[in-house]
């Protein structure tokens, strides 16, 4: 956190600061998403550039006051560009001795802990695992830091005292009291909150009543007590001119989406079964009924990706969303619609693995699962998303290769772009390329015949609705002969269609972007290659290091399935490669194996992101 003093209140200095990362912790019953997002939203509204972090146990109710229980929401917000959560913490809210615990080790030397003083009790304190008589608020471990001890449950009762509220409902509302206070510390407005309040309890106004009495009550413990000395204050950043909201990738895929169905004019039919982190675009979606999207939450994997088969077949956009365990169910349905060669577009927000593994964590290791794992040779094009944002944009991409290349795509985020969230400038309708999808109505054969599987010069067949009159044809899962779609046991025919099948999605890298560093030089010492979420840190650091006078360029797929025609002449360029990955390794192999190229890998599999200051450190070490 950058800092400067500008102007003063009468009782208390409010401070300009560069930027700012605040980390709400509590337990999981605390509210610390919901008050997260609420900040977040403001400090959008307000026109500051922000990146999130939610992060939450993978039980529904997970332990309450363990180390295991701990929800954390992590906003980093500025007057500058900002691509990532931040590494380490300004301010650290904790709720409870648990969320000090776990949080503490991030927090920046000298920085603000607020804390609720209820959540270090004796049982709260034996349930953390801090040793018995020991009180990290009273034993001076905290005194390199700014600590204020604040009874937040205590003055939340008082707060709403005779309301008629039951205790629970009043010990709820203390997320609010903490959130007025962040508001009245970082000099920002409650009014958005209060009518987002408003909104949500409309039909229970007595709820309302209480957590806007509570906000405003955070507020004024601020803005009356002696023990706050300094307040801050972060400046709209300075961003490209248009209209911006805070979007998290779940919400950007679904918008993509149905922007995909306009811009196509094909019916939207997603087939989705719930799964963390991907049930959030099924219930995004469902909301857009309006629009001629239809949703169907199916009894499994299985039926979800088939019923979407037979959306595209029917002549819609079938779209299925999961995440690793789901893809492995679905794997023989996408051989099928591999062999049919119809549209579908296959979104898989991956997570930790293998099997359940860490279902609310993130990582990147479904890149070989997406590019091999099918029986059978199959290769599909695969692209990624790179941001909350840029889901939107992915999907648009997805969806314009599925149908003007008849073919399934695998589209990949992971559960931190996917939950994350930052400013987006959306675009408006004339700014987006029309999708062409068109639809043969005449027999393309001789003597007024129907080939169903005759290629145009992209090695594309034609795309028919069912029961177009004189178009008939066959179509199922054994192998096609060429050009007719009959039955084919033939083995010449069959290598036959295997090769041209390859040659299709092979022919896309024609129809895509040639590839160029995102910062730095075309040519130098060191390229670090990323895919996925990586991006944020990446960028970050090597804007840094580039700074500072190093010869480092960025350079980010975002088409891994063909890759870009000029890559491997990019890659060349450089003395080293780097490729950082939340896997043990894929990408890489796929590089080294395609290039011949030497690339270094660097890989964390702990279900967290990169942070800058990892990514500095391993490129300097190489630099050196």
């Amino acid at each position: 956190m950058e800092i400067s003093a500008t102007n003063f209140k009468p009782h208390v200095p409010i401070i300009e600061a560069d930027s700012i990362v605040i980390r709400f912790s509590g337990d999981s019953g605390d509210g610390m998403q919901l008050t997260g997002n609420q900040f977040t939203d403001t400090a959008a509204y307000l026109g500051n550039d922000l990146s999130t972090f939610p992060e939450f146990p993978a039980e529904i109710r997970a332990p309450i006051g363990t180390t295991a229980g701990v929800s954390g929401f992590q906003v980093h917000f500025g007057s500058r560009e900002i691509f990532t959560p931040g590494d380490e913490y300004d301010v650290l809210v904790a709720m409870n001795s648990a969320a000090l615990k776990v949080d503490l080790p991030r927090l920046k030397k000298g920085g603000i802990i607020i804390t609720n003083t209820a959540g270090f009790d004796k049982k709260n304190l034996s349930l953390a695992g801090y040793p018995d008589g020991v009180n990290p608020l009273e034993n001076g471990s905290l005194d390199e830091y700014t600590v204020h001890k604040i009874d937040v449950t205590k003055f939340t009762k008082e707060c709403l005292a005779g309301t008629g509220l039951g205790m629970k409902e009043i010990e709820r509302s203390k997320n609010m009291f903490v959130l007025g206070l962040l508001f009245w510390m970082f000099d920002e407005p409650m009014d958005y909150t209060v009518t987002f309040i408003n909104e949500k309890f409309a039909k229970k106004p007595e709820i309302a009543e209480a957590n806007i009495k509570t906000l405003k009550a955070g507020w004024n413990f601020g803005d009356h007590t002696e023990i706050f000395t300094t307040r801050f204050k972060v400046s709209a950043a300075k961003l490209p001119k248009g209209v911006y909201r805070n979007i998290s990738g779940n919400q950007a895929t679904a918008i993509g989406l149905v922007a995909a169905s306009e811009l196509s004019g094909l019916p939207l039919f997603l087939g989705s079964y719930p799964i963390t982190p991907a049930s959030d675009v099924l219930h995004e979606l469902s909301k857009y009924k309006a629009n001629n999207v239809k949703t169907f939450q199916a009894e499994d994997e299985i039926a979800a990706i088939c019923a979407a088969i037979g959306a595209s077949y029917a002549g819609g956009l079938g779209v299925t969303t999961t995440s690793g365990p789901g893809m492995s169910l679905k794997t023989e349905a996408i051989g099928l619609a591999t062999i049919l060669e119809i549209p579908l577009i296959i979104i898989n927000i991956q997570r930790g693995g293998p099997s359940t593994g860490l279902p609310t964590k993130t990582e990147q290791s479904d890149l070989m699962q997406a590019m091999y794992g099918r029986h059978g040779e199959g290769p599909l094009p695969v692209i990624a998303a790179s941001s909350p944002a840029d889901c939107f944009n992915t999907v648009l991409e997805a969806a314009r290769i599925a149908i003007e290349h008849m073919t399934p795509v695998i589209c990949l985020t992971d559960g931190y772009i996917a939950n994350g969230t930052e400013p987006w400038r959306f675009p408006s309708a004339d700014q987006l390329s029309p999708i062409k999808a068109t639809f043969v109505t005449e027999p393309n054969g001789p003597d007024g015949t129907f080939l169903p599987y005759k290629r145009d010069e992209k090695l594309v067949r034609p795309m028919v609705k069912p029961g177009t009159k004189g178009l008939m044809h066959r179509i199922g899962g054994l192998e096609k002969g060429n050009e007719t779609g009959n039955v084919s046991y033939d083995a010449v025919n069959h290598e036959k269609m295997t090769h041209l099948r390859a040659a299709k999605i092979e022919k896309i890298a024609d129809f895509i972007p040639l590839i160029k560093p995102d910062s730095g030089k075309e040519t130098g010492k060191l390229a670090v290659l990323g895919w996925g979420s990586t991006s944020g840190a990446i960028k970050t650091a090597v804007r840094e290091l580039i700074e500072a006078g190093h010869d480092v360029a960025h350079v980010h797929l975002h088409h891994i399935n063909p890759f870009p025609k000029n890559l491997g002449e990019l890659l060349s360029g450089y003395d080293k490669v780097l490729i950082p990955e939340m896997n043990c390794g894929q990408l890489i192999q796929l590089i080294r194996a395609k290039y011949l190229i030497p690339a270094i890998g660097f890989n964390k599999v702990q279900g967290l992101p990169f942070t800058t200051i990892e990514l500095k450190n391993k490129i300097l070490e190489l630099l050196k």
